[in-house]
């Protein structure tokens, strides 16, 4: 059975609207639509009423409650089938998306995210200022989260997921992208994409506001945190930070002393390379330590050692044969170094194991194609 997770605040006239036009499109499919609502107005009547009139409609009103996250989280809890989709109760999420998305995980998918930005699909329902925000949190994710990279609209409040994606997995979403949460915490393998148009809202308000904003800030940095993938990233970055500072200290006070450039920087770049070990071997990849230390050390110096050769050689040819400033020649020589080390011990020194995800973006002649024969 399909679950229909719809969060309410102060939406009752869409509430209706929104149940009959599910019902039009999903026909004889097994679904529940279930509404948690928020409201402060009489929009808790109106879904008792149409709760009344249609089976397929359950409800739940959490009295003195806010907050779009706790509410879908909990429409999680109520939700009785082994698909759950997520959708607004604006209108501007188009039930009729609903069929396409379920063909798909019937398909094999275990996520399916209707998208604005595949040929296809269109973001024309928000306003310029919206169409900014959104882009700004959009990019913001993917520069954070690795998971979300290729994925086109990892914003979207209008996807749907097999159960078994959140089994087990502790969710702790704040603010307003509940797909965020799934995305990188979730357990999956295959995320397909269907294009869609944006509908111009209806009735009702927007959720938008700085708070929310804030929010989903927060809600980027807690997720860092909390993946170890994408923290190993950031660690190491920080990491190499500090052996570029240790690296330039030595070098710079080793040419002082009169060695020669080369030498100080083969010197410098050996310095560097055991401070580095060190702290990677602690903190950026501690959770992969597998092995004898002498191991992980030995691979670790012999990555190192073709970084310091290639460190050495940038360096030796910005500054030999491009007279390039001896300081900002070795510092582009570490550039190239860092990538090389990065890579190469995070797939051999310290390998960890992580999932295969694969996203597919479907063309919109086969969602149209698949819409027609449904009507028929």
């Amino acid at each position: 059975m399909l679950s229909i997770v719809i969060p309410t605040y102060n939406e009752g006239d869409n509430v209706a609207r929104i149940a009959g036009r599910i019902r039009e499109v999903l026909r004889d499919k097994p679904y529940e639509v279930v509404f948690v609502d928020d409201s402060t107005d009489n929009t808790p009547e109106l879904l008792s009423s149409l709760a009344r009139q249609d089976p397929h409609v359950v409800y739940r009103h959490r009295a003195g409650k806010r907050g779009l996250a706790t509410a879908v989280l909990r429409g999680f809890q109520v939700a009785e089938g082994d698909i759950i989709a997520v959708m607004d109760a604006d209108l501007q999420h188009p039930p009729e998306i609903l069929v396409p998305m379920l063909w798909a995980i019937e398909q094999g998918a275990d996520i399916a995210i209707p998208s604005r930005f595949i040929p296809g699909g269109n973001d024309g329902g928000l306003s310029l200022k919206r169409k900014i925000v959104s882009a700004t949190a959009r990019y913001m994710g993917k520069a954070l989260l690795r998971r979300l990279r290729n994925i086109t609209d990892v914003t979207s409040g209008y996807f749907m997921f097999r159960r078994r994606v959140i089994e087990g997995v502790n969710l702790k979403p704040i603010g307003w992208k509940i797909l965020i949460e799934i995305l990188v915490r979730g357990t999956y393998t295959r995320v397909v994409e269907i294009p869609y148009g944006f509908k111009a809202r209806s009735d009702g308000f927007s959720k938008m506001s700085v708070q929310e904003q804030l929010n989903y800030v927060r809600h980027l940095i807690g997720l860092v945190k909390d993946s170890p993938e994408d923290r190993r990233f950031y660690c190491f970055a920080l990491v190499g930070l500090s052996g570029v500072f240790v690296n330039m200290f030595v070098y710079y006070s080793l040419t002082l002393m009169g060695v020669e450039v080369r030498t100080a920087g083969t010197t410098s770049a050996l310095v560097a390379m055991t401070s580095n070990f060190i702290l990677n071997d602690r903190i950026t990849w501690y959770n992969a330590r597998r092995g004898p230390i002498w191991l992980r050390s030995l691979r670790f110096f012999l990555v190192s050692s073709l970084g310091i050769v290639l460190n050495v050689e940038v360096l030796s040819l910005l500054y030999y044969h491009h007279q390039l400033n001896h300081l900002l020649a070795n510092f582009m020589g570490i550039l190239a170094a860092v990538f090389w080390n990065f890579t190469m011990n995070n797939i051999w020194t310290w390998p960890s194991k992580t999932n295969s995800i694969s996203v597919e973006r479907w063309p919109q002649e086969l969602v149209i194609q698949y819409l027609v024969q449904e009507n028929e």
